[in-house]
Order: C-alpha cells, then sequence, then structure tokens
C-alpha cells in the first residue's frame, strides 16, 4: 500500500489492506473509461463552489486548469493509473494534487465519491443512449435503401418458417425498420428519465455547504437535479433500462441475422452476402461462410446476461451505496461495445447485401402461397362464408398437391370440381404479382403502401 493510498484514506487505518483486498477492491482497470466525465464533473462541481463562495476563485480555476491537463495525459496515453489509488476518481484527483498542489485537495469539498461515480456513469450511459440511438437510424437508412430498391419484388412470406402469402421484399425490410424505431425509441425515453443529476447527494444525506445543484446540473445538461439525496446515490436504474434497451435491440439483431444466415445459404439463394461481411473455411474452398450474422446472432447472449447480471447485484442492496454497486460498470460497458458492435456490422451487411429478385419469385410462387387469396375470392366473389371459403380452398390445395402443381395450374373444370361458383375470375387472383398488389390496406405488403412508408419513415429520419 502506497503512501500515496493512505493519505487518500485518511487517518482511520493505520495499516494498508492485503494485497488480495486491493485486488478486490480495485475498479481502476475498468472504471478509466468514465475519466471525461470523471473531469466534467468535477470541473462543474469547482466552478459551482468557487460562485457559492465556498471555495476562492484562484483555487477554483487552478482546479479546473489542472483537470484538463490531466484529462489530455489520459486522452494522449501519458497517464499513469494506479491500482493503489483504486478508482478513476482517486487516481485523477492524486494527478491533480502533484500538478497543482493544495487546492485540489479542496475539490472533494461538499460531495462523496458515492454521488461522484453516480454522476460520473450516468453521464457515461447517457453518452451511449445517444451513440446507440445514432447508430439505429444509420441502419434504418439501410434498411430503407434496400426496401426502396425492392419495393415490388415478390418473396415468399413466412409463418413457422413455411411459405405462408407472398409479401415483397421492402416490406420484410420495412418490418425491422418499425422494430428499430421503437428500440431507438426506448433509448431516447431512458435517456430522457435518467437526465437527473445525483451530484450534490454527497455519501447520502446531502451537504451542510450552501451548494448550488441547479448550476451543476445545468453545466453537466442535466434537466434538474435529482430530488432525493438517498436514491440518487442507491440508483442504476438509468444503467438497468440502458441494458433493457439494448437487451431488446440486440433480439431484434438477432432475429434479422437468423434471417440473413438462412437467405444466404445455398437452400435458399435469397441474398448474398458481401465479401467485406464473409469469411471462408480453412478446409472447404467453396464455403463463403456468413459469419458477421452470426456473430451478431450471438450478441445477445452476452447482452441479455448483462442486464440480468445487474439486476442480480442490485436486487437485494439497502439503501443507500454498497460497494457491490462496482460491480455495475463492467457488464455495462460491454453490453454497450457489443451492441454497438453488432448495429455497424448489421449495418455495413444490410448496404452491401444483394438480394436476387428471381429467387426470391420462385420461391414465392411456390408452397401454394396464394391460398388464402383464393379464398378470399370465394368469399368476395362466390359469397361463401369465410369458413366454408377455407375448407373448398383446403381441397383445392390437396388436388394440386397430389398432382404435383401450384394453384394456377389446376384448370377451371378442375376447381368446379371442389365448388361450382367458381369461374374464370379465380385466375385473376392467383398470381403471386396480383397477390400483393390486392394487399392495399394501411401497413400492408403492396408496392403501393410499402412506398407509402417508406416515404413516412424517410421524413420521420430526415
Amino acid at each position: 500500500m502506497t503512501d500515496d493510498a493512505n493519505k487518500m484514506w485518511g487517518g482511520r487505518f493505520a495499516a494498508g489492506p492485503d494485497a488480495i483486498m486491493e485486488a478486490i477492491n480495485a475498479s481502476i482497470g475498468f472504471d478509466q473509461r468514465l475519466a471525461r466525465q470523471d473531469i466534467e464533473g468535477s470541473r462543474a462541481h469547482a466552478a459551482m463552489l468557487a460562485t457559492k463562495g465556498i471555495i476562492t476563485d484562484n483555487d477554483a480555476s487552478a482546479i479546473r486548469e489542472g483537470l484538463l491537463t490531466v484529462l489530455s495525459e489520459i486522452e494522449t496515453g501519458t497517464f499513469r493509473f494506479q491500482t493503489a489509488l483504486e478508482d478513476i476518481h482517486m487516481n485523477v484527483e492524486a494527478r491533480l494534487t502533484e500538478l497543482i498542489g493544495e487546492p485540489a485537495g479542496r475539490l472533494h469539498t461538499a460531495r462523496s465519491r458515492n454521488d461522484q461515480v453516480a454522476v460520473d456513469f450516468r453521464l457515461w450511459v447517457r453518452d451511449q443512449c445517444d451513440a446507440a440511438h445514432a447508430a439505429i437510424v444509420a441502419l434504418q437508412r439501410a434498411l430503407l435503401g434496400q426496401a426502396e430498391t425492392g419495393a415490388d419484388w415478390v418473396m415468399p412470406g413466412f409463418t413457422h418458417l413455411q411459405t405462408a402469402q407472398p409479401v415483397t421484399w421492402g416490406h420484410h425490410m420495412m418490418a425491422y425498420v418499425e422494430m428499430l424505431g421503437r428500440d431507438a425509441g426506448r433509448f431516447a425515453d431512458a435517456r430522457a428519465r435518467m437526465n437527473e443529476s445525483p451530484l450534490g447527494a454527497a455519501a447520502l444525506a446531502g451537504t451542510s455547504f450552501p451548494i448550488d445543484r441547479d448550476a451543476t446540473a445545468k453545466a453537466l445538461g442535466f434537466d434538474r437535479p435529482m430530488a432525493n439525496s438517498l436514491d440518487a446515490v442507491a440508483d442504476r436504474d438509468f444503467a438497468l433500462e440502458f441494458l433493457s434497451a439494448a437487451s431488446i435491440t440486440a433480439m431484434h439483431l438477432s432475429r434479422f441475422a437468423e434471417e440473413l444466415v438462412i437467405w444466404s445459404s445455398a437452400q435458399f439463394r435469397f441474398v448474398t452476402m458481401s465479401d467485406r461481411f464473409s469469411t471462408g473455411s480453412s478446409i472447404m474452398p467453396q464455403k463463403k461462410n456468413p459469419d458477421a450474422a452470426e456473430l451478431v446472432r450471438a450478441k445477445i447472449g452476452r447482452i441479455l446476461g448483462a442486464t440480468m447480471g445487474l439486476f442480480t447485484v442490485m436486487k437485494g442492496l439497502p439503501l443507500t451505496y454498497s460497494k457491490d454497486m462496482q460491480e455495475d460498470k463492467e457488464q455495462v460497458f460491454d453490453a454497450a461495445d457489443s451492441l454497438m458492435l453488432a448495429l455497424a456490422a448489421m449495418e455495413g451487411m444490410v448496404r452491401d447485401m444483394s438480394a436476387d429478385p428471381d429467387a426470391l419469385r420462385a420461391a414465392a410462387a411456390s408452397g401454394f402461397s396464394t391460398a388464402t387469396d383464393l379464398a378470399d375470392w370465394l368469399v368476395r366473389e362466390a359469397g361463401l362464408p369465410f369458413r366454408e371459403a377455407h375448407h373448398v380452398t383446403g381441397r383445392l390445395v390437396a388436388m394440386a398437391e397430389a398432382e404435383g402443381v401450384d394453384l394456377p395450374d389446376l384448370g377451371l373444370d378442375q376447381m368446379k370440381t371442389a365448388h361450382q361458383a367458381i369461374t374464370s375470375g379465380v385466375f385473376d387472383v392467383l398470381g403471386v404479382d396480383n397477390s400483393v398488389r390486392s394487399r392495399t390496406s394501411y401497413g400492408g405488403t403492396s408496392p403501393e403502401q410499402v412506398r407509402v412508408q417508406i416515404a413516412r419513415w424517410k421524413e420521420r429520419l430526415a
């Protein structure tokens, strides 16, 4: 244990901790990522202390300039982090003391590491919400490009991974634009809720110094100070909300990644992934593996794991601060990194991939995908109740399947054996193009509706 560390702790302890205690207690190995936020918060705090006459203007000026020097050293890689000083707060303060001497000791007036780490972490997570939101918008724009290109390309729509009804490529791409729009909204909502400042709550009970919490909140871009000092130091809801939003986003990315893996297979050939986001095999020269998609698919495991990990850390803690809360950051850092990488990889894959309209159309025309159109025609043109129309259509599907043909390939006489009300007009609805064009209800798959939704989202994201 160094003399510097003893000085930071104060006079309560006569001896330093065991090396194992030092190792488990230190967080500088990961919380150095909070350096910029820590220095930003300290500069705001020093300015406020001077404004309120708690420290002198000269001391505040020395502190604020010294902190900029420390930040420069950290950003250029010349700063020497010390495990014995435990965390980013003590490391920064110790270096500040070396630089400016006695005034550095006045910086910690009217605050605690409890509210200091709470504000640092909140600022960091707030920045990550902004970064995730921007990355989601970039991915949405890539999807809009795909949707616009293939607004009228026909492909199979699936339920249970079985051919269901024809849809358009553009419609499928726009489904993910909608999902990601909700994801972006969750990050925006979380950011708005977390935008309150814990600085000034001190250890847990506030302070007797005449501080101005509104001033520091404003300086740090918060809407207001948190209203309860106990809650201010004990709360990690903001991190849990970020992780929850990240988990839902990662789940959406994983679902799309799964489709890309399937679609790029030799059995489907719906899309070709670019070489930039594929790899080969060490033994099979013909292979082109969608590894980027597979890794995006896997990221949900890490991100959801981090979410459950932090919930588990927090679930049994009494108010206010416990050292358990030191375990809140590594998993959030890892989840944020994983999410940003997954979003960037997915954006790249979507921008680079090329769909095969012919393969999409061929698949859409198979599997009796226009059976529902036939049933709808029987209701609309022949006046059958839908349940009866469903049974008639089922008999026609069985007939076509037995002959090894699709519904449009059955003759009119064959169809009439299922129901005499069927006329030649039925063939107008059995083609896949006719099918998708007919789905003109709001949010439907018709190219007309797809283009309406593309225009709406382009305006929204402008």
